[in-house]
């Protein structure tokens, strides 16, 4: 029996792409291949990309250079480039960098094990389409290894919205959701594998629509679906915009006890005219009168957000609506950065604001941030939470788990194993953890 082949993947960005990799490890595991940690270790190396972010192209390149040598020494050695970068410049990567073989996009990645084969016949291969079947079902056969307590399940994929600063609509795709039937079987395999918690993920996972035996199914619906799932403890779901929290998924964050009391919902300015040219289709007062209504149902829910700072043509006045809207609503996470143009949107085209600007403004944000977390993570001091244990710590004995509200837990002298679902007493705050005992 031949030695299995060797694959390393290195991840960029979002829970997707996290998610994306396990596919794509899968799809290769058919086909022979083994995951190794360190590329020196690798028969075929894929780089799964993300390009939200500032000169994430760029970074690609570098990355490919690091390549070079490992390349020159084993001729044999495959190398591709999967993901949004891929998608968003694949013919210029194959030019670019002659040592890539293969640049698959992110809704082509169930092709992958005959790109494989076409590149060890020496070909240079590309596929960036968009293609009609179902690359979830191509790929529904998952090895049955045993899983971790927590696991991502992506049952929406691209987005319709159009910000004005977002390149996901370009390399995405339209919004798909996939069908009922199709997610609950995979939810039901992840948690007889030993998964407790799943993380729901779309680029607008509350716009969620998949069609179920009597039309098309909410998200709402869906986590109801998955709530009747025996063994199934928790249930979350990212990213969300504003616009699509319908009354039913308000509701079930009151009353489906497995929805975890948290949410992401991603604002990006405080000032109505900096929404309005970011095209994101709400306004500040819509976006506090949504919060209300979600503390209303669930009064203990935890609030996170993204926030986009120094967006083009941002004034002061419009950075200080920013830094009001976060003290109405009192974050108790939330994830910030600097615009960062990317080629090929609308906002790239205009006037930037001065960079140092933007720093100072957003060092100003974050500090914001930063205490309104602290405060949050303060007041469970005393209280009780659940604790799904994950893995162990540091400290001989320890382990640690998240909280209901996300939060990262410790627990010394603990005696639970993980996978465990314990009630823990808050005795602790740290930094960015807490800390308790076992009730």
């Amino acid at each position: 029996m031949a030695d299995p082949k060797k694959l390393f993947i290195k991840t960029y960005g979002c829970q997707m792409n996290v998610y994306d990799s396990e596919r794509m490890a899968e799809a290769m595991g058919g086909s022979g291949y083994e995951q190794v940690k360190t590329p020196e270790e690798a028969d075929l190396i894929l780089l799964n990309t993300c390009h939200i972010r500032e000169k994430a192209a760029e970074k690609v390149y570098s990355e490919l250079g690091r390549f070079k040598g490992l390349k020159a020494d084993r001729p044999d050695l495959k190398i591709g480039v999967t993901g949004c970068v891929a998608q968003a410049e694949g013919e210029e990567i194959m030019r670019r960098q002659p040592l890539v073989d293969l640049v698959v996009g992110p809704q082509a990645y169930h092709r992958l094990p005959e790109m494989e084969r076409q590149a060890r016949r020496g070909e240079k291969v590309l596929d960036t389409d968009m293609p009609e079947e179902d690359k979830f079902e191509i790929l529904k056969s998952r090895p049955k290894a045993k899983r971790g307590p927590t696991a991502f399940l992506t049952v929406q994929e691209g987005c319709d919205k159009f910000c004005a600063f977002c390149v996901v609509p370009y390399t995405r795709g339209a919004e798909v959701s996939r069908p009922v039937d199709r997610i609950l079987s995979e939810a039901r395999d992840l948690v007889v594998r030993g998964v407790r918690e799943i993380t729901l993920l779309g680029q607008n996972v509350n716009a969620y629509h998949g069609a179920g035996p009597d039309g098309d199914v909410s998200l709402a619906r869906l986590i109801w679906a998955l709530n009747e799932i025996d063994g199934l403890e928790r249930i979350r779901f990212t990213t969300s915009h504003p616009n699509d929290m319908t009354d039913d998924l308000i509701a079930a964050h009151g009353d489906c006890e497995k929805l975890m009391p948290y949410l992401h919902l991603p604002v990006q300015s405080g000032s109505d005219r900096i929404l309005k040219r970011m095209n994101r289709s709400h306004d500040r007062d819509s976006y506090l009168r949504l919060i209300e209504r979600i503390r209303a149902a669930r009064p203990d829910i935890l609030i996170s957000g993204d926030f986009i700072v120094g967006f083009p043509e941002e004034t002061d006045a419009d950075f200080e609506d920013t830094m009001d809207l976060i003290r109405q609503v009192e974050y108790g996470q939330a994830f910030s950065f600097k615009y960062s143009p990317r080629p090929g949107t609308p906002a790239a085209e205009r006037a930037q604001v001065d960079p140092t600007v933007a720093d100072a403004r957003l060092q100003e944000l974050q500090a914001l941030i930063t205490r309104q977390q602290r405060t949050r993570q303060d007041a469970m001091v005393g209280q009780e939470v659940g604790v799904l244990f994950e893995k162990p710590g540091r400290r001989p004995g320890q382990m640690v788990g998240k909280s209901d509200h996300l939060h990262a837990v410790h627990v010394d002298d603990c005696g639970a194993s993980v996978g465990e679902l314990r009630r823990v007493k808050i005795t602790e705050s740290g930094t960015n953890s807490l800390g308790g005992v076992l009730v």
